[in-house]
């Protein structure tokens, strides 16, 4: 079959084209950004905005241009809004859309991954968030649309590259960790296997009947027992919990909707709270097996490879935050809250004095501050290089001319070589992105 999977680039957009790929499909893959320029040409690729493309002129004009396609794959999604991304526009209306325009096209079936969710939209429909809210929009639209359908809900997705799986992963291989009260929410892991097994077996059956499925592994557990498997996969001894009262966490969430994140949000901590479990049985009877146990989540995986990638993902952000802050320090006493007329002083030896060591002081001290901002908003290889040589550098110039400095107690200088660790540890985890 021709299969057309939007959200190629996703967690779940990846696997489901593999497993398919492999069960001898034709692929296309519907992506925001291609690999190619658009003046070129990739016959496996389509360029999609999911944000703009909500009329189903467009996608009727790109499916007639594909040929005929025999299913459509809607894995795309988003867990927080965004200025420029909403749930109803990528979760609702773009989707409808391409529904409307499937059935114009003859295409035969429609595979929707939507979203579990544990609140009786029926009896409480105001306690939905707008992430499920969409996704419950969208799902409404397919069953109308007559076209023969499989719509997947699942609990949270394991996978060794699942963005959810990483962001455990960290969280679990801190030394200490705060909990949402008492940390007892219950979730049901399926793992990324189990759902594109279950869609290959689907589109198997040449008798297949339109069929909601709850996706969900076979054990409910509480968020903390989940944080705990994670840490003993990477072979961690148990880590210091402590809660955090909700009160205190909602509080936390609406403030952290001003930083530049997308993990801690009212929407997110909601559907935390919200207990996402399902009965286990009508899917394992449709693999024909149960599911994967969380046993087996990452049997293949050695442990010191998980640990590896998960420290990373709170060191590196860790490391550049605290080398900024050194940066921005630095900078503020420079720029008078150390006394200027000892920074003054300093400058002597090298033959600097008056306006012309007053300039070098307000010079380094802009640099520094630079160097800070460029140290949260642009990280790059470049950057890091840039700061070991600067170090580097004036290190060289106080062996030189202060030399005092490198048998000073407090060790001013011999601090440096931390830090040049730190910008070689960046270094070589630094990976630019165009």
């Amino acid at each position: 079959m021709k299969i057309l999977i939007c959200g190629a680039q996703g967690f779940l957009g990846r696997h489901i084209s593999q497993v398919l790929q492999d069960a001898g499909h034709e692929v296309c893959h519907g992506v925001r950004k291609p690999k190619l320029p658009e003046r070129l040409t990739d016959p496996e690729e389509i360029a999609i905005n999911y944000t703009q493309d909500i009329e189903p002129a467009i996608w009727e004009k790109r499916l007639r241009r594909l040929g005929q396609i025999d299913v459509i794959i809607n894995a795309v999604g988003i867990l927080n809004e965004t200025t420029e991304l909403s749930f109803d526009a990528i979760h609702r209306d773009a989707p409808a859309a391409l529904f409307y325009a499937a059935s114009s096209c003859g295409v035969k079936s429609i595979i929707q991954i939507s979203a579990l969710g544990a609140v009786n939209e029926t009896e409480h429909p105001e306690a939905m968030t707008g992430y499920m809210q969409s996704k419950r929009a969208a799902d409404k639209t397919l069953i109308a649309s007559g076209l023969c359908y499989l719509i997947m809900r699942p609990s949270l997705v394991v996978g060794i590259d699942g963005g959810s799986s990483q962001l455990f992963r960290s969280m679990a291989s801190l030394p200490l960790l705060g909990l949402p009260g008492r940390g007892e929410q219950q979730v049901q892991p399926v793992h990324v296997d189990d759902l594109c097994a279950a869609i290959a077996i689907w589109l198997a059956d040449e008798n297949r009947n339109s069929k909601i499925l709850n996706t969900v592994g076979p054990q409910a557990i509480s968020y903390r027992r989940m944080l705990e498997i994670y840490r003993k996969a990477m072979g961690m001894p148990a880590q210091c919990m402590f809660s955090i009262p909700m009160p205190l966490m909602r509080m936390a969430a609406s403030a952290a909707r001003l930083l530049p994140q997308n993990v801690l949000t009212p929407d997110s901590l909601r559907m935390l709270e919200q207990d996402n479990v399902a009965d286990a049985i009508p899917f394992a009877a449709h693999l024909s097996r149960p599911a994967k146990s969380y046993k087996n989540w990452f049997a293949d995986v050695p442990d010191h490879m998980l640990a590896s990638s998960a420290i990373a993902g709170w060191s590196l952000p860790l490391f550049r935050y605290v080398l900024a802050l050194i940066w921005f320090v630095t900078a503020a006493l420079s720029f008078g809250l150390y006394p200027i007329s000892g920074s003054l002083a300093l400058l002597q030896p090298l033959g600097l004095s008056g306006a012309p060591a007053m300039f070098m002081l307000m010079a380094a001290s802009a640099l520094d501050l630079s160097l800070g901002l460029a140290t949260l908003f642009w990280p790059k290889r470049i950057l890091w290089l840039m700061q070991i040589a600067l170090i580097a550098g004036y290190s060289c110039i106080i062996a030189i001319y202060l030399p005092e400095y490198y048998l000073h107690p407090f060790g001013p200088v011999l601090k440096n070589l931390p830090i040049l660790a730190l910008l070689a540890y960046l270094f070589a985890h630094q990976r630019d992105t165009k």
